[in-house]
């Protein structure tokens, strides 16, 4: 380490780099990439808790009525069901910021290639290449 001219050691300083190279992804702009992750996850988290609000039936208590009761009940499938995904893609984004932080992202977790732009682009989530997403994607059963 380098020292002042009073003889203090002087720290190296962290530099953020706002266009990192990722091996094998031309120029990502990682502080946008994290920008766009950051808000992603702050939508995630109010649509979350909005629909297990909603759920809870926090403003809104279940009607005395048994018929609507029924209905209110549908909804909340339909809310549980919001809310699930919200936090899955949450878990997922969350897990994209910590690539992000370590230097890990834009390489596939399958075989450690590089994950395509576009596919960053369109998923900035995305832990896996195309073809490696595409090998790991539940195929539905043939119709006969």
């Amino acid at each position: 380490m380098a020292r002042s001219e009073a003889g203090r050691t002087l720290r190296p300083q962290h530099r953020r780099h706002s266009v990192a190279p990722l091996r094998g992804v031309a120029d990502v702009d990682t502080e946008a990439v994290r920008e766009r992750l950051l808000r992603r996850r702050e939508e995630l988290r109010t649509r979350a808790s909005e629909a297990s609000a909603e759920a809870r039936h926090e403003d809104d208590p279940l009607s005395a009525d048994f018929a609507e009761q029924v209905t209110q009940r549908e909804n909340d499938d339909v809310l549980g069901a919001i809310s699930d995904s919200a936090r899955f893609e949450l878990a997922q984004v969350e897990a994209a910021l910590r690539r992000l932080a370590s230097g890990r992202y834009g390489t596939c977790a399958a075989c450690g290639e590089a994950i395509e732009a576009e596919r960053l682009a369109a998923v900035p989530h995305a832990e896996r290449c195309r073809g490696c997403a595409e090998r790991a994607a539940p195929r539905a059963p043939a119709r006969h």
